[in-house]
């Protein structure tokens, strides 16, 4: 059972840049791909981004495309998501979540385990 605990949210400018990271407890690290998911009230949770289990293939929602970087370091069992140039249809709840498997999915489904989550805010 993986256990993962987002941090680094909170309230950002418009334009501005934040970086999340989701550590990771209770399970092998390096055999997980890693997603980033957001959702707004009354919404679904959408894809933002995911990074396979080495780091060497990633992929990105095209709203976040250019502006995230998805990131991981094994050894620290911790995902990151750097997230630049700022909108304030970027504020949701960000989720880590963790798959096994190959590939970088984009289905919620394909992720077995995830975290509670964490509040980013943009204001214009």
């Amino acid at each position: 059972q993986v256990q993962l605990v987002e941090s680094g949210g909170g309230l950002v400018q418009a334009g501005g840049s934040q970086r999340l990271s989701c550590t990771a407890s209770g399970g092998t690290f390096g055999r997980y791909t890693m997603g980033w998911f957001r959702q707004t009230p009354g919404k679904e949770r959408d894809f933002v981004a995911a990074i396979s289990k080495g780091g060497a293939s990633t992929d990105y929602a095209d709203s976040v495309k250019g502006r995230f970087t998805a990131s991981r370091d094994n050894a620290k069992n911790t995902v990151y998501l750097q997230m630049n140039s700022l909108k304030p249809e970027d504020t949701a709840i960000y989720y880590c979540a963790a798959a096994i498997g190959l590939g970088v999915p984009r289905r919620e489904y394909d992720y077995a385990y995830w975290g509670q989550g964490t509040q980013v805010t943009v204001s214009s």
